[in-house]
């Protein structure tokens, strides 16, 4: 046994069969003790997945609830998808990318066409991620097998099976399990295949993985470099002639070509390449202004965040301690002393840096659980457990070897198999969570409410999936062109919503107040919520041990909607024929207009407010420093007066004072009125000369340039009268 454990990795890498004198074939007694220990530790992430859902039903009186209301959007696009609307997350909508997994939802829309409707498809979902945990942990043994030996493979099997965050991930509903077989799997097959330099299986399973996640992709998009690498020095070599290298060269790189055209399909079918989620998340998008260096310190900081989980050195038990240094140390002992892998250790480890980039790009990085990583949990467990073999190899002899190598394992799965039961736990308050939420307002809309209602929503997936009334995604992931209204604040998606036909107008509305999304008391304010709500639905659940939920809010609540006013702040405040009108918070007029805000500081975000006096109902924007607009419609040689709703909170007079530039000619200083609590109506005439044309380009910056203090103001907008 000791002898057996020593041997290198490559050693115990002989043929499953051989041909005895008769032609018959016999299995080797490693490839059986091999086989044994996946389909072991295979039994084993399939119980505990068991586990895990009975923990679900204990907190959720025997019914089975999803701890994420993501999974109940996936099932609302499977319902739409198996019912023969595809992509239509209400019938009759416009095709939206709200489902991260075309795959996935692929596979649900496949159950539902069978059968599996309502819980039931979210009962194949969760038996489907199962399932899924339970091969990935199998394929997984085999893999570490290849790599590092028979006890390193049965061991990071057990780690893998025992797994709190992939367990949950697994029975979440998600595309937790689908995504993890498949990345796994991509990986098992190009160690199979590599040795001959021909991809058969390679390229198919990249490919399902290029479409199951975006993450997915870009580690396909590795292995189909790790592909197109083996396939050119197999030519260099001379056992591959150049005709049959540049095939197969193709072949490998069908996982991209698979990742482009799901990109030309979200274009053609929605007029851009991004994705929903990702215009509403993404670290480029989510914001009214985008600037470099705070990209980079938020993305920066979810690095750090991952990282920190990965290590195991915080709170969330996300895997064992140090185990990303075991991983580095694994990729490094494969790099140096087996250069047939080394072409592998690349590709993994660019495509877990890619991974953790990309990921990292959105403002949901680290939460639900870390869900976009867990996928990558089982081959990141494979190398950490490879660096652990790789440590006791430095010890000189046999025995202490021995000894060292299956007490570093058995630490590994000692610190994760404590948090098991914190996950399964962790996982039935998070369900009761949602239930308490989510769910109960699904159910008490669709008792409660007209069949015709049009219900707005932050959380859309339980609402839709169970209320079974058309709903409007406020946060934008299943509603298109609602993304950007919301990251610029409520005051772009007051103007969003109100500007959609009466027919599609929300005529309820379902919210709850933080992020994410805008806030949601300035249309309560507003008097476009009617109060008092029509139901509260508070979160009973009591939080984890970390003084934390699944959900950010302490209640939702179910606002009738009021639109009498929604045109009302349209009207000019001043007398005269109004010869163009820029809408400030209206996305659309903004974009018309050429309107951008010039922030006397890098970072400050002029985001959109709703504000309502007297009968009028108005949007604007903060401003610190300046605009620039261009208008049209004008008569050039005749004077021009600008005017504009403004309110100006500011302590000094600099704050209400702005230079105004015509075509970038000085038109002179315009000293806006106080007003700190209701906004009042700013004039100023640009003379007659400086209209040259019927369109002129305004410039609104400080007096005193770079300088505090800056123009403090909220603007709402401007007519131009002449």
């Amino acid at each position: 046994m000791a002898a057996e454990i020593d041997r290198k990795p490559d050693e115990l890498q002989v043929e499953d069969v051989r041909a005895d004198s008769g032609g018959r074939t016999e299995t080797r007694p490693s490839s059986v003790r091999r086989d044994r220990a996946a389909w072991l530790v295979g039994a084993l992430a399939l119980v505990l997945g068991g586990v895990f859902v009975v923990v679900d039903l204990a907190y959720n009186e025997g019914k089975l609830i999803a701890p994420i209301d993501d999974a109940y959007i996936h099932l609302q696009y499977a319902a739409q998808l198996g019912s023969g609307h595809p992509f239509e997350y209400n019938t009759g909508d416009p095709v939206s990318t709200g489902a991260s997994s075309l795959l996935y939802a692929f596979v649900l829309a496949a159950a539902h066409a069978v059968g599996f409707t309502g819980t039931a498809l979210l009962a194949f979902a969760v038996a489907f991620g199962v399932v899924c945990c339970a091969v990935t942990a199998g394929l997984a043994c085999r893999l570490g097998t290849t790599l590092f030996g028979r006890a390193a493979g049965a061991w990071a099997g057990v780690l893998i099976a025992v797994s709190g965050p992939f367990l949950w991930g697994a029975v979440s509903g998600m595309e937790v399990g689908l995504t993890a077989l498949l990345v796994t799997g991509a990986v098992s097959a190009f160690v199979r295949e590599r040795g001959c330099a021909r991809f058969r299986w390679t390229p198919v399973v990249a490919a399902l993985l290029a479409l199951v996640r975006p993450e997915g992709l870009l580690f396909a998009v590795m292995l189909c470099g790790a592909m197109a690498w083996t396939v050119v020095v197999a030519r260099r070599a001379g056992t591959v002639t150049t005709r049959r290298a540049v095939g197969r060269v193709a072949v490998g790189l069908a996982p991209l070509l698979v990742g482009v055209a799901q990109y030309a399909f979200y274009l053609l079918a929605t007029g851009t390449p991004r994705a929903n989620g990702v215009q509403s998340k993404s670290h480029l998008y989510d914001r009214p202004i985008f600037y470099l260096g705070e990209f980079v310190d938020r993305t920066v900081a979810n690095v750090r965040g991952v990282v920190d989980h990965f290590n195991g050195l915080n709170n969330t038990d996300f895997a064992f301690p140090f185990a990303l240094v075991f991983f580095l140390v694994g990729l490094g002992y494969l790099f140096a002393n087996r250069p047939e892998w080394r072409t592998l250790v690349v590709a993994v480890a660019a495509g877990f840096a890619a991974v953790v980039a990309s990921a990292s790009t959105l403002s949901t990085a680290l939460l639900h659980e870390l869900r976009y990583f867990q996928p990558f949990l089982p081959l990141f467990f494979v190398f950490a457990v490879g660096g652990g073999y790789a440590l006791t190899r430095l010890l000189p002899r046999e025995g202490p070897r021995r000894f060292a190598l299956h007490a570093v394992f058995l630490v590994m799965v000692l610190f994760t198999v404590v948090a098991t039961p914190t996950w399964a736990v962790r996982l039935g308050r998070q369900a009761a969570t949602i239930r308490d939420t989510d769910i109960s307002v699904g159910a008490w809309i669709s008792g409660n409410l007209p069949e015709d209602a049009i219900v707005g929503v932050k959380d859309v997936g339980a609402v839709a999936y169970f209320g079974e009334r058309r709903v409007v995604d406020t946060i934008g992931l299943t509603t298109n062109g609602m993304a950007e209204a919301s990251n610029n604040g409520p005051g772009s998606l007051y103007e969003a919503l109100r500007t959609l036909p009466e027919g599609q107008r929300p005529t309820h509305f379902a919210m709850y107040e933080p992020w994410p999304g805008v806030p949601m008391q300035p249309f309560v304010d507003a008097g476009v919520f009617v109060s008092p709500p029509l139901r509260v639905f508070p979160v009973r659940t009591p939080p984890d041990l970390n003084d934390r939920r699944i959900v950010p809010f302490n209640d939702v609540r179910v606002y009738e909607a009021d639109w009498t006013l929604a045109a009302s702040g349209d009207r000019a405040p001043v007398p005269g024929q109004v010869r163009d009108y820029l809408n400030v918070g209206s996305l659309e007029s903004e974009r018309g207009h050429g309107y951008e805000v010039v922030s006397a500081q890098p970072g400050l975000q002029p985001y959109t407010v709703l504000r309502r006096h007297g009968d009028v109902i108005d949007s604007g924007r903060v401003i610190v420093g300046g605009e620039r607009f261009t208008v049209r419609g004008l008569d050039p040689g005749k004077p021009l007066t600008v005017a504009t709703r403004v309110l100006t909170p500011g302590e000094n007079p600099e704050h209400r004072e702005v230079r105004v530039r015509v075509d970038g000619r000085d038109a002179g200083v315009w000293r806006l009125p106080e007003a700190r609590e209701e906004w009042t109506t700013a004039r100023f005439t640009v003379p007659a000369e400086l209209v040259t044309s019927s369109e002129v380009a305004v410039e609104l910056e400080p007096v005193r340039p770079l300088l505090s203090p800056y123009p403090e103001y909220t603007s709402f907008g401007y007519w131009i009268v002449q």
